[in-house]
């Protein structure tokens, strides 16, 4: 596939290809997943943007089914690394051991740990302490993990997919919110409609699902990265993101008063980033070279949600995260989509 994208027709071509591709990346992942239509879209879109992401739901809500089969779709290498408190970050990342080179001399030899991968599940993060939290947020950010003083580049494409429990909090290590900047989105997972949970009992009760096959290729990935950020964008489809993470700020000039009352802190200068980096990927999947109002705010919740910190007062009136970004997308005005 070329990324050459320099006349119309090249651009409508690329544009349909990755359209039609996406869509065949769902259908391929309904041979095993029922339902969680946002959740897979904002998944893919985090693997064709080149970001992070949290995953955020209640155990058996199948987070690693889904990854595994997305990762499957791109063909890309899956591993899960299980957390849990007596996890080392050399147990991540790899170590050195002594060989025997066989002519009577002995060497150091590193041994890749499980993070040499293109798909990474780090189930349960906030079960580990932060030494070995940090240690995958390193290798997130930099793409390199160090070991006697040598950097091993990672694998390429390289994502990180991290689930959180939102039940069990006790005997766990929260991310900071330095940290939890560094992922794209924070996708939360949630229970099916009825209908389709029978259907995801019928089906996994009876024969196994067909085998999922790949859609595309890593090298394939790696390009969509550089399609992505050559998506045009208006000016004004940026101020709109800038103004939505900066209203999440309490204390400034143009913060509204329910962020005064209930943000303690608010989203950086990522979110603006990864509004834009992620409206473009989406507007490629929806067969758009172009970012319009409607990507953006599809994507605020993901977004904001682990960049915004409520206050005591909002805990005490009962309003969530999730209601202050409706607010804040409701509050802050939509530029026109020329």
């Amino acid at each position: 596939m070329s990324v050459n994208i320099d006349t119309y027709e090249q651009e409508q071509e690329v544009v349909e290809l990755i359209r039609d591709g996406s869509q065949r990346v769902r259908d391929e992942l309904s041979k095993v997943i029922v339902g969680q239509e946002q959740v897979v879209e904002q998944l893919l879109i985090t693997l064709f943007a080149g970001g992070h992401c949290l995953l955020t739901g209640a155990p058996g809500l199948a987070k690693t089914l889904l990854v595994r089969s997305i990762a499957q779709s791109f063909h890309l290498k899956f591993q899960r690394i299980q957390f849990t408190p007596d996890l080392m970050p050399a147990d991540i990342t790899g170590t050195e051991i002594l060989e025997d080179s066989g002519d009577g001399h002995r060497r150091l030899e590193f041994v890749r740990g499980p993070i040499f991968a293109n798909v990474i599940l780090a189930d349960e993060i906030n079960r580990t302490p932060p030494k070995t939290q940090a240690a995958l947020l390193e290798a997130m950010q930099e793409h390199q993990v160090t070991a006697g003083g040598v950097r091993y580049p990672l694998d390429e494409p390289f994502f990180v997919l991290a689930t959180q429990n939102p039940i069990e909090m006790e005997g766990t290590y929260p991310l900071p919110e330095a940290q939890l900047d560094r992922f794209m989105f924070n996708v939360v997972i949630d229970y099916l409609p009825e209908e389709q949970e029978v259907e995801v009992v019928a089906r996994t009760t009876s024969a196994r699902p067909a085998p999922i096959e790949p859609v595309f290729t890593s090298d394939d990935v790696l390009r969509f990265h550089e399609i992505v950020r050559r998506v045009p964008v208006a000016r004004e489809m940026v101020r709109y993101a800038v103004r939505l993470a900066a209203a999440s700020r309490p204390g400034q000039p143009q913060t509204p008063d329910f962020i005064n009352e209930w943000v303690s802190w608010g989203a950086g200068l990522r979110a603006g980033q990864y509004l834009i980096l992620g409206a473009k990927a989406r507007a490629l999947l929806h067969g758009r070279a172009h970012v319009s109002p409607d990507d953006i705010r599809a994507l605020a919740h993901a977004t904001l949600r682990h960049r915004t910190l409520i206050g005591y007062r909002a805990e005490a009136e009962g309003v969530t995260v999730d209601d202050v970004v409706d607010r804040l997308v409701e509050h802050v005005s939509v530029p026109r989509d020329e």
